[in-house]
């Protein structure tokens, strides 16, 4: 018999919010927290917006020794460890701890950190042989991505199974339905899983701008990202942590935990079809929605609210209006749609489990978050995107999906369990 699997614990470290409940006002006040970039002189960029965490490492509890060995993804991701370990109630003695495992997604790791270092290194760029004696000693771990899942282990005393997923944008769910996938299959009974990224840096900023892929409007950066919009053209660049608990759910339910969710269905698609380019059928997307639908055990019908990927760019949301159309059928017109991304901004390996904590407190609260700045419709774009203010709804059955470079197509349902 399958395993069913347990949401006990969140933890997350947003844009405009310093920790679960604060993510989750700024969601339900359909806040924006994009600006202009005050973490590098990005006047020289096609692209000068992103979401930066309000985040100070040493406030958070992180020793000296700790900030300088990890990255600032790391550390965002063990700041939302603790927080999620907390609040499912555990303690250390209530499990085997070779029965605890991890599993974090992040697309771009340690890249910030090396991108600093090299700077250091080659003397600004100019000396194609780097001197060495200059390197910071914690070097290797911003080389090796396990460096994530390993500190991450050491924060709460995992000993299981251990994993770094490392999808690009869809890393976030990947992970997490990893970390589901041991529990169903008895391979572990809790899991501390979720996704990490600080891709703020001259390097990455770079990178996106040389594809056109992020926005270019500077005028009023808080309305800078625009999913499902008219006049859409790019999303804004992010960085953040959610982590959750996954437990065994009898489990949960024997040691009398807060359940916030069941994950009961998930799947993954590739396109094989182009690095960065989508068919606007949505058939991708589709194939792994209806998979993720089929083993949650429930109908298309049952779908109460969809978080898009909503990345805002022009390909990505006209393919998740057609998947949505291909899996729900005419459902999917009185379904709720929103992205959260539109709010705090799209932080790569890190949004997919950002997209879930969101998920799972709309469960728990009933309440859907907004899709903001969407004020002028596109004729493409036709179903009920949620604009700008958040909306109650009696919400049981949820549907999350990324969408990343790769062809990488994901999709995760989650659902309340009865009290």
């Amino acid at each position: 018999m399958t395993r069913r699997v347990a949401i006990t614990g969140i933890g997350v470290r947003a844009p405009g919010g310093g920790n679960t409940k604060k993510f989750w006002e700024l969601l339900s006040s359909g806040t924006t927290a994009t600006r202009r970039i005050s973490m590098f002189d990005a006047s020289a960029f096609r692209s000068q917006v992103a979401a930066e965490c309000d985040f100070d490492p040493a406030a958070e509890g992180l020793t000296a020794r700790e900030i300088r060995r990890m990255d600032r993804c790391v550390q965002l991701a063990v700041a939302a460890t603790r927080e999620a370990f907390a609040d499912s109630g555990m303690e250390h003695e209530d499990f085997d701890p070779t029965r605890m495992g991890v599993s974090v997604g992040s697309a771009i790791g340690s890249t910030a950190s090396l991108d600093r270092e090299y700077n250091v290194l080659s003397d600004g760029g100019r000396k194609w042989l780097v001197d060495h004696e200059y390197a910071v000693p914690h070097l290797f771990n911003y080389m090796v991505p396990t460096s994530l899942a390993a500190e991450v282990g050491w924060a709460v005393g995992a000993e299981g199974p251990a994993a770094v997923v490392s999808t690009g944008c869809t890393a976030g769910i990947e992970s997490v339905a990893h970390a589901a996938r041991l529990i169903r299959e008895g391979s572990a009974d809790v899991m501390v899983t979720g996704g990490s990224d600080a891709p703020i840096s001259p390097i990455v900023v770079a990178c996106f701008d040389a594809i056109k892929a992020t926005t270019p409007r500077l005028d009023s950066p808080e309305r800078a990202c625009r999913p499902f919009d008219g006049t859409r053209n790019g999303f804004v660049l992010a960085e953040g942590a959610a982590m959750l608990v996954l437990e065994e759910y009898e489990r949960a339910k024997s040691r009398g935990a807060h359940i916030y969710a069941e994950l009961s269905g998930f799947a993954v698609r590739t396109n094989a079809y182009h690095m960065t380019g989508l068919r606007s059928t949505g058939e991708e997307m589709a194939a792994a929605i209806t998979a993720a639908i089929s083993m949650s055990g429930r109908a298309p019908s049952d779908i109460d609210y969809v978080n898009a990927h909503g990345s805002g760019t022009r390909q990505n949301d006209r393919h998740e209006t057609e998947a949505f159309k291909r899996t729900l059928g005419k459902h999917a017109y009185r379904t709720p749609v929103s992205s959260i991304k539109s709010m705090v901004g799209h932080s790569l390996g890190a949004i997919g489990s950002i997209e879930i904590a969101a998920c799972v407190l709309a469960l728990e609260y009933g309440l859907v978050p907004p899709t903001a700045n969407l004020h002028e419709a596109d004729p493409e774009c036709d179903l009920d995107y949620v604009p700008n203010e958040a909306r109650p709804a009696p919400l049981e059955t949820v549907l999350t999906v990324g969408s990343g470079f790769g062809g990488f197509q994901s999709a995760m349902v989650l659902n309340k369990v009865a009290a």
